[in-house]
């Protein structure tokens, strides 16, 4: 069977194209570059209205490498993250204002440490360099680092030196800033200056002709208060941005795109139930209307009553075409055996896949696939190409999807993080109760089945995560949470139930908190709230004898188990 589905699908070619920004740009030209074609003329054209602006910040593996992302993103002005091995042609078409270098655990004076791309200053645009970053100035542009005689981790107080700087503009004398490193700059580069200290860094901001500036703080976390402005000073003053990041500019750059894209032909989205399928549809429904049919498939790995709560609430607010399509067996077949988290991901894409160009044939012609990938999804499953830093996980559409495949991908929200997709959807009117659903992993419940994923298990888990999101509504505390669900475990424990020996399935429950899935903290839920949930589950789901708690933030854990 796997072998026939992966002939079927060798015998076509696979575009993946989005629609949001010229920011994807560049992806696409590396596929259609691999496939011997020409990037589309939506690529090459100019987007309509204010003229595109971008940072783009060079990855050398820090934790805080997308934060930076979203706090330039913040300031309305488009970042993107880029390893520090892109080629420029990667990069061009962004057409970047300004780079910063973010941090990182190497030492810049180790061999093999990476450096910035010669592009980064051969382009003469204005560059900020964040701790590592700063040090990768230092050494590139003729300074010295050293090892630190004392490290500097935590909270610091940030000295200006009295010389004006835009970079500072609105800034008081003394801030708290957070440190995070154990090499200092012995020796500026010629031409640079002190800007700022602490009391263990003397060189803490360097700068020089109000173009190249080094800061050996992170303005990116929240520890550090005035960081925003710091950047937002950076976009701004130094590298002239002017904002025009919106949503309502991308809704706008997206509609127009996705017409002049789709042109007449027919699209089929994958609707999951979440928001950002929702949102995708939603967005090519304005652009496109009826050319676009929505398929609703239940892969058997969905949650108790969703498929009947989902279907009816698309039906009343979406008010576009939507095929339901049962394909729970296939799914569960698919599965037999498969016990890898990561082939469980590929085998339920393939056979998303599978499904959607099956019920396209039943529509006529179909030339596109919608989907709702998300920025998060790319950086996790490609951790954004960099050697500094590792792959997470593949998410199933982004690496889960067959290497060929007939429809062309279209992806509007894959440069989005969640809380802007959420921004999106309420602008285009969608309901709350869609936009602020909790999210759903595309793979469901196969995810949270440790091991091999059978009715059995399924059914189990779904009285459990059903119990879990009951209490958690009860409480008032769905809409803060990030994620809520159970996970069913491979392990059994021995327990007593009635005065008799048990021997039944420990569930996990996991809840966190989150902005954009990239970092998560666990959530300290009451006591007696994780009492209630623990006794409703070991009384009223036959199988499990034991309940634990999730107590690990991501990192270093995900916050699904599989």
């Amino acid at each position: 069977m796997a072998g026939s589905k992966s002939k079927q699908n060798s015998e076509t070619d696979v575009h993946r194209v989005t629609t949001s920004d010229d920011i994807e740009v560049a992806t696409y030209l590396e596929i259609a570059k691999e496939m011997g074609g020409e990037q589309p003329v939506a690529a090459r054209e100019a987007v309509p209205g204010a003229e595109r602006e971008a940072i783009v910040v060079i990855d050398f593996g820090s934790q805080y490498s997308l934060l930076i992302a979203r706090r330039i993103r913040e300031c309305q002005v488009y970042c993107e993250l880029v390893s520090y091995d892109t080629p420029w042609e990667k990069i061009a078409p962004l057409k970047p204002k300004g780079f910063i270098l973010s941090g990182g655990p190497a030492s810049v004076y180790r061999p093999g440490a990476p450096l910035a791309p010669a592009y980064v200053y051969e382009s003469h645009l204005p560059v900020m360099g964040i701790c590592y970053g700063m040090q990768v100035l230092t050494k590139q542009l003729g300074g010295q680092v050293s090892p630190g005689v004392k490290q500097e981790y935590g909270h610091a107080i940030l000295h200006l030196s009295g010389l004006d700087s835009p970079l500072f503009a609105g800034m008081e004398d003394s801030s708290p800033v957070w440190m995070s490193h154990g090499d200092r700059i012995e020796d500026m580069p010629p031409g640079f200056v002190a800007l700022a200290s602490t009391e263990n860094s003397p060189v803490a901001v360097m700068g020089s002709d109000n173009r190249i500036f080094g800061l050996q703080f992170h303005p990116e976390v929240a520890h550090t208060p005035q960081g925003k402005t710091i950047l937002k000073n950076f976009a701004y003053n130094i590298c002239g941005c002017r904002g025009n990041w919106t949503i309502g500019n991308f809704i706008n750059d997206s509609i127009a795109r996705t017409k002049k894209l789709v042109g007449s032909g027919k699209l089929i989205n994958a609707l999951s139930g979440g928001v950002d399928s929702a949102v995708v549809a939603t967005l090519i429904h304005r652009a496109v209307g009826d050319q676009l049919t929505c398929i609703y498939v239940n892969n058997g790995l969905l949650r108790r009553e969703e498929v009947e709560r989902t279907f009816k609430v698309f039906k009343e607010n979406l008010g576009m075409q939507i095929v339901y399509v049962d394909a729970s067996e296939r799914f569960l077949d698919r599965l037999k055996g498969v016990i890898d988290p990561e082939v469980k991901r590929k085998v339920i894409g393939e056979e998303f896949i599978e499904v959607f160009e099956e019920e396209a044939n039943k529509i006529g012609r179909v030339d596109f696939l919608a989907q709702g990938t998300l920025y998060p999804d790319v950086i996790e499953s490609a951790a954004s190409g960099s050697t500094a830093s590792a792959k997470i996980k593949t998410h199933h559409n982004v690496g889960g999807l067959p290497a060929k495949m007939r429809l062309q991908l279209i992806e509007p929200l894959r440069s989005l993080f969640k809380d802007e997709v959420r921004q999106v959807g309420l602008e285009l009117g969608m309901p709350e109760e869609m936009v602020w659903r909790q999210p759903f992993p595309g793979p469901g419940l196969a995810i949270r089945i440790i091991g091999e994923v059978t009715k059995e298990k399924l059914e189990l888990l779904r009285s459990a995560d059903f119990i879990v999101m009951n209490e958690i509504k009860k409480a008032k505390l769905y809409r803060p949470l990030w994620q809520t669900f159970a996970v069913l475990t491979d392990v059994k424990s021995v327990g007593v139930m009635g005065d008799y020996r048990t021997y039944g399935y420990i569930v996990a429950l996991r809840a966190v908190t989150s902005e954009d899935a990239m970092t998560a903290d666990w959530a300290r839920l009451p006591y007696d709230l994780l009492a209630r949930i623990s006794n409703r589950i070991v009384n009223e789901v036959p199988g499990v004898n034991r309940v634990v708690y999730d107590i690990t933030s991501k990192p270093p854990s995900t916050i699904e188990w599989e």
